[in-house]
């Protein structure tokens, strides 16, 4: 049983160069195990040539930078499938080409999410940036950022590895833990930099990330915090996501890809809530990352609210939507979906007990207040519920991608900022 090293977990040469050699000599993907390191691989020989479609490259150069330790074999198989004639990429209901679907998707998302949400700090000679990617989308993205910043000098660093630009080619090196604070990703940078530098080698063989909604963030834009950092996280809540993983409290499990649970850290002064989570949100298991999610990102930034340091949930814990060929497209939770899935909800403001709940959209008000809301009308104004938590009412952020003009996006999106701006006042004011 063949089984191949690859230098690395985004080594696209190296998967392409074995997966032609293993197909050309026959060799059916149950026979072929894959593997990070080691010695080179000896490949088998063989005769002939063929050619795969450009939609199953494409597909393939994102799905091979997600996090999963089987889709080295999973690709191979579709590409053998693929030149023997069978092809996968006309089947709406194929299971393996469905999970490499979800797999480049969930790397376009968390490619856009690394180049919207890294922030950079000064240091003495370079822009430096730390983040924690969900996927390998480290190399793809310095690609995009050494072309669209050729005259930086930047430094990314993250659990996996680093990228460093200099303003004539990237280089890649060893990568580092998540830092406590700022000031401790500096003082290592200052004490480690060097070493880090002179142990990088050249290249990279990931295609360059695509630019999916927008540029990536300008390096020179003043950030509010400027290492994203996960904050200390509730204990108690860390067990309830776990039991929610398995929920079947409802019908909206059997079609969703997953639980998305809120998150953030265990002294939020506030708390978010939306509706539901998204396509996005339900392949990468994280709420608001999506459009609305980045959005409402950048609404914060401008007004000041670091989401670092707020929860942010929704009423309902699964993905309700309607198949539309490949497509899913979003479908309103019922009244008596949100009153089930509160269970969750509740435990989230009991163990948190945070000062502020920021309702946005009918939904998540509904799944507070225990009644229908009109938004439009009651958005705005804090007031107090019978606990005695402070309550803030304001539009879901997809409200805003919703509109078609662009004249009423901009004031509609002013009218959020201003309510976040009410929601940042209320935060500081204790």
């Amino acid at each position: 049983m063949p089984n191949v090293a690859l230098r690395s977990e985004t080594d696209w040469d190296g998967w392409r160069q074995a997966t032609r050699a293993l197909v050309l000599a026959g060799v059916p993907p149950s026979e072929v195990t894959w593997s990070i390191g080691g010695p080179p691989t000896e490949l088998p020989t063989g005769t002939g040539s063929f050619t795969v479609s450009r939609a199953l490259v494409s597909l393939a150069s994102l799905a091979i930078q997600a996090r999963d330790q089987d889709r080295f074999g999973l690709l191979y198989g579709l590409v053998w499938r693929a030149n023997a004639g069978d092809n996968p990429l006309v089947a709406d209901d194929d299971p393996d080409m469905s999970l490499a679907r979800r797999l480049a998707f969930a790397v376009r998302a968390e490619a856009h999410r690394m180049r919207t949400h890294m922030r950079f700090l000064s240091a003495e000679d370079r822009l430096l940036g730390w983040y924690a990617p969900v996927h390998f989308v480290l190399d793809a993205n310095a690609q995009l950022l050494a072309k669209r910043f050729p005259t930086a000098v930047f430094s990314v660093i993250t659990p996996d590895g680093s990228a460093h630009w200099t303003g004539g080619v990237l280089r890649f090196g060893g990568g580092l833990r998540q830092p406590e604070d700022d000031d401790t990703f500096l003082a290592w940078w200052n004490a480690h930099g060097c070493a880090v530098l002179d142990d990088t080698i050249v290249g990279t063989s990931v295609p360059e990330a695509e630019n999916l909604d927008e540029a990536p963030r300008p390096l020179d834009r003043p950030p509010i915090g400027p290492v994203v950092l996960a904050l200390e996280t509730d204990p108690g809540l860390r067990r309830t996501m776990r039991e929610a993983v398995t929920c079947r409290r409802c019908a909206l499990h059997a079609p969703a890809t997953q639980t998305v649970f809120g998150e953030g850290p265990a002294g939020a002064a506030a708390m978010f809530i939306g509706e539901q989570p998204g396509d996005q949100e339900d392949i990468i298991g994280r709420p608001f990352v999506g459009p609305a999610g980045q959005l409402l990102d950048r609404a914060m930034e401008e007004v000041g609210i670091d989401r670092r340091t707020i929860y942010i949930t929704n009423a309902v814990k699964h993905f309700k939507f309607t198949p539309r060929g490949r497509r899913r497209i979003h479908q309103p939770p019922t009244a008596e979906e949100i009153q089930i899935c509160r269970f969750w909800l509740d435990v989230e403001r009991v163990r948190l007990r945070p000062r502020l709940l920021v309702l946005m959209g009918a939904s998540g008000a509904r799944a507070v207040l225990g009644r229908p809301v009109a938004v439009t009308r009651e958005r705005g104004r804090p007031f107090r519920l019978e606990d005695g938590q402070l309550a803030f009412i304001t539009v879901h952020p997809s409200y805003l991608l919703r509109i078609p003009d662009e004249a009423g996006k901009a004031r509609e999106y002013q009218a959020f900022v201003r309510d976040l701006t009410a929601v940042r006042d209320l935060m500081e004011g204790g």
